[in-house]
């Protein structure tokens, strides 16, 4: 997963980002911010809740402050590792001492980030973090098998055939192209592509993987989305 930004500096690619802050000023501050760029963000205030929100694995990345009501931030990380949770981590602190950075990024901090910092300089530690060099071949174009998808124009593409997604399926299909050949729960496709806390039935992820496996048709494209029953879908492509 690769955050990239145009030299408008908006991002092009659908990320999840999780913020646990109690200082809800921060918070609604951070999050426009963010938001503006193109990000979807999730906010918590306690420690207990960004537990178990990172333990549903439904974000790209977390900024984790450290001084946190009911549980501190080093607990939580500690917690959401020992559970095997491995998305990446910033922690967001006004603690600056050597021993505290040691600290965080001992228990399993990816970096470390002290208050009051300025928003370019998260947004440059986000894209550092999050940085893999996995699919991506321009700045907002995915591609698996025959099939290219480019992100800021919501356009599917196999060779010079090409057709335009909402953006519902276009954060689907971006999920699958992230995620190519491994079989995803329904739970965490929700999660991720609807957000956390959304109110929606289980038929309307049906509904969007039918959208999607037509869009796919229409292209004669050789991957197509397997139902793994009990479980959820997995982007496979037939050629291979």
């Amino acid at each position: 997963m690769d955050i990239n930004e145009s030299s408008s500096g908006r991002r092009k690619t659908f990320m999840r980002i999780l913020m646990i802050e109690d200082d809800k000023k921060l918070c609604a501050s951070v999050k426009f911010q963010l938001e503006k760029q193109g990000y979807a963000v999730d906010v918590c205030h306690d420690g207990e809740e960004g537990l178990f929100l990172m333990k549903e694995r439904a974000h790209d990345c977390v900024l984790l402050d450290r001084m946190l009501p009911g549980m501190d931030g080093l607990s939580v990380l500690k917690n959401a590792r020992i559970s095997g949770v491995r998305t990446p981590v910033i922690l967001l602190t006004a603690l600056g001492d050597l021993q505290d950075k040691v600290a965080g990024l001992d228990m399993g901090a990816d970096d470390y980030i002290v208050k009051p910092f300025a928003f370019e300089e998260l947004t440059a530690r986000i894209r550092s973090t999050l940085r893999r060099p996995l699919v991506w071949t321009d700045e907002h174009i995915l591609s698996y098998g025959d099939i290219s998808y480019d992100s800021a124009q919501k356009t599917l593409s196999r060779y010079d055939v090409s057709c335009s997604l909402s953006r519902r399926e276009g954060d689907l299909m971006e999920l699958f192209l992230r995620n190519p050949a491994q079989t995803l729960p329904r739970l965490l496709i929700l999660t991720r592509v609807w957000g956390p806390d959304a109110e929606i039935e289980d038929g309307n992820l049906d509904n969007y993987i039918y959208f999607l496996r037509r869009r796919l048709k229409s292209l004669k494209s050789s991957l197509s989305i397997k139902s793994v029953r009990g479980v959820g879908y997995r982007l496979e492509d037939t050629d291979v």
